[in-house]
């Protein structure tokens, strides 16, 4: 039933459970992981342009460390892997890719920053809502 399954993730440190669980699902079905980083560019609107660039290349930065830190940790269980970082808005970027990759899954984690939370909205409540595939939720007082 699940044979793609899409992990988004934004490297914090909640992520490493959602991982956990995300790895877990995958290797239960012996199905291949996309992990996929969105670098929010709702981040530059406020920005003057000749600091766009920077801003730009360290949420990148932060963006492929998240996704190396998950391919590690699926390693560990010998999982098919692919990634990807996007830019954009996280909540159609996440919905976008998994069309894309004609996903079976969404496994993300449910809390993001204050500033998500109380002003552009939560990015796994916009998924739920928006996928084309079903999506598994995980807390922040969940264990792994």
């Amino acid at each position: 039933m699940y044979e793609t399954i899409l992990f988004p993730t934004d490297g914090s440190e909640h992520a490493a459970t959602v991982a956990d669980h995300a790895i877990d699902i995958a290797a239960t079905r012996d199905a291949t992981l996309h992990i996929l980083s969105v670098v929010d560019d709702r981040a530059f609107l406020v920005l003057d342009d000749d600091r766009v660039e920077r801003v730009r290349e360290d949420l990148a930065a932060t963006a492929r460390e998240a996704i190396d830190d998950a391919v590690t940790r699926a390693a560990e269980y010998d999982l098919e892997t692919e990634t990807a970082v996007e830019t954009g808005n996280p909540a159609e970027c996440i919905v976008d890719y998994a069309a894309d990759v004609d996903a079976d899954l969404i496994v993300m984690g449910t809390s993001g920053d204050e500033y998500e939370r109380n002003v552009v909205g939560s990015v796994s409540q916009r998924v739920v809502r928006e996928a084309p595939v079903p999506v598994t939720t995980v807390g922040p007082d969940v264990d792994s």
